[in-house]
């Protein structure tokens, strides 16, 4: 290896790590389609740290940041691999489409109420340890993680765990055969399952016209001018609702301003604004110490500075999250990568609680 060569290689390691840390005091967000650039004043030296952090990958696999306030793009980072206009997979993130698709179902007639069973759907006489529990399962339990089968993501050894599902030829007849729970109703608690949403993206499938993917393009992505998007699939070759869904951070950003002004974008009501009230609500409290839950929406509080602040969120494995507060005028996405990694979600509560919202909280 020659002296030049090292030379080279040590100024182009240099010149990444640069402009992966490169901060939003060290330029101008560019203006884009879609979005006002906001000029509200932030705290540049907390955002500067993270970002430090963030080179020094003390915060790990951490791809984007972008902070929407008062509906106007006022924070937008990219660090590692991330750029504008590069779409990112959220993993789980992408369950909670599945919730927008069916209310938009819902309004337009496709599907009846969110009372619905799985026998108003399926024959399950024709699959594995059919019972009445089994047929009573409806839509709302399917999107509130209380549809009583006998599986928990959360649990490597449960026999409804998502990684018993993706070697399968067919997911909704791997679901549909589960056996129920012994202890517990639908309805009752709140246990992680994924094939619950690959069903509910299934049956959204068959009742909207053109199928689930081209009935999702034309109500919501096209309303909210978004082009640059990648659904991942199942083997039957419908868009997967189990995650994956691959969208740019300010795609992703729109989808939660979206929810953030009541289903409502550029003045248009593209999603019934009850439908997302209802989804914003805290039915179940989850597994998760402080978690609650509602239509593939997460809940929580942040104490910042002795004030609480109440937040929906998406969540998807590696620390990807669509922050919509209730009580703030605060969008904030976050991009990563670590999938896998038990530090994901951790790194990014860190980050929000840290730096971002003592950066741009009034």
């Amino acid at each position: 290896m020659t002296t030049r060569w090292i030379l080279t290689l040590f100024a182009w390691v240099i010149c990444n790590n640069m402009v992966s840390a490169q901060s939003s005091t060290d330029r101008k967000i560019k203006t884009i389609d879609g979005w006002e650039v906001s000029n509200e004043p932030y705290d540049h030296g907390l955002i500067n740290e993270m970002a430090g952090k963030i080179s020094d990958k003390i915060y790990k696999q951490i791809n984007g940041v972008v902070v929407i306030k008062n509906g106007q793009l006022l924070i937008e980072e990219y660090f590692g691999r991330g750029r504008r206009g590069k779409i990112h997979n959220p993993r789980s993130v992408g369950k909670t489409f599945a919730s927008t698709m069916l209310g938009m179902a819902l309004e337009e007639g496709y599907l009846k109420n969110i009372k619905q069973t799985l026998s108003d759907f399926y024959d399950l006489s024709k699959y594995k340890n059919s019972d009445s529990k089994k047929s009573s399962v409806t839509l709302r339990q399917l999107m509130t993680m209380t549809s009583g089968f006998e599986a928990f993501d959360f649990d490597p050894e449960s026999i409804g765990n998502e990684e018993n599902m993706y070697p399968t030829d067919n997911w909704v007849n791997w679901a549909l055969n589960l056996p129920m729970a012994s202890d517990r109703n639908p309805g009752d608690k709140w246990y992680y399952f994924t094939g619950g949403a690959v069903l509910l993206g299934d049956i959204i499938h068959k009742s909207v016209p053109g199928g689930l993917e081209k009935y999702a393009d034309e109500k919501l992505f096209r309303p909210l001018g978004i082009s640059k998007y990648q659904w991942q699939y199942t083997p039957q070759k419908v868009a997967n609702t189990a995650g994956g869904l691959s969208l740019t951070a300010l795609g992703f950003a729109k989808y939660g301003q979206l929810y953030k002004d009541g289903g409502k974008w550029n003045g248009e009501q593209i999603l019934p604004q009850r439908w997302v009230e209802e989804s914003l609500q805290n039915y179940h409290q989850t597994t998760e110490q402080g978690l609650g839950y509602g239509y593939f929406w997460w809940q929580k509080e942040y104490d910042v500075n002795g004030e609480k602040h109440e937040v929906y969120f998406c969540s998807g494995n590696g620390g990807n999250k669509i922050f919509v507060f209730k009580d703030q005028p605060l969008v904030i996405v976050i991009t990563a990568s670590a999938y896998g990694k038990p530090y994901g979600h951790r790194q990014v509560d860190e980050m929000m609680q840290k730096y971002i919202l003592p950066a741009v909280l009034d």
